[in-house]
């Protein structure tokens, strides 16, 4: 049966691993072709911008996932890290920039946890939304000043920032929360 470690061993970077390769793919050939479809549907209105944050949460699921079956520090990270170091190599569309937003966005994502060991074991409700949160704000803050979202409208800004606070809530905490809630249901040895 397995039993989620929060040893560092080969069987846990396997597992990291196998979540970033994965996120990575679904991020590449999932997501980004929704938002860019969405996006695009939304440039006359002047409010494709929004669309950086409202799909933002599905990008930073891959570290609470990591997190949840590698309950140690740094597994969030790493987990995230891999994650955009796949969606750069097969074509994701923002290039080497991606490796950089995904370390950030899954060490940050971690502020849910850290520091202690019992928060990622007990993978709480409120350690789930805590780091989303925070990872919506390690989303938006590098984009903020390297895509030049300052120079948008207050307005603009305003509703890109809760666009990102709702996405990164709704998918990368409520969603991954359900998703961990099944494994526990099915991960679970049934008693006699």
């Amino acid at each position: 049966m397995f039993k989620r470690s929060s040893k560092w061993d080969v069987k846990a970077i396997i597992l990291v691993a196998l979540i970033g390769i994965i996120m990575g793919v679904i991020y590449t050939y999932g997501f980004n072709n929704v938002y860019n479809l969405t996006k695009l549907a939304l440039l006359p209105t002047g409010y494709a911008p929004v669309m950086d944050m409202a799909f933002s949460g599905l990008w930073y699921m891959a570290a609470p996932l990591a997190m949840y079956f590698v309950p140690t520090i740094g597994s969030g990270t790493l987990g995230e890290l891999l994650a955009s170091v796949v969606e750069m190599a097969i074509g994701g569309q923002w290039g080497a920039l991606t490796m950089l937003e995904g370390l950030i966005q899954g060490a940050t994502n971690e502020i849910g946890f850290f520091p202690k060991k019992s928060r990622y074991q007990n993978f709480s409700w409120a350690s789930v939304m805590t780091g989303a949160f925070f990872a919506n704000l390690g989303g938006y803050i590098p984009q903020y000043f390297l895509y030049g979202w300052y120079k948008y409208s207050v307005n603009l800004q305003v509703a890109m920032f809760i666009a990102g606070v709702i996405s990164a809530l709704l998918f990368d905490g409520v969603l991954v929360k359900l998703i961990t809630n099944l494994f526990d249901h099915v991960l679970r040895p049934e008693s006699n």
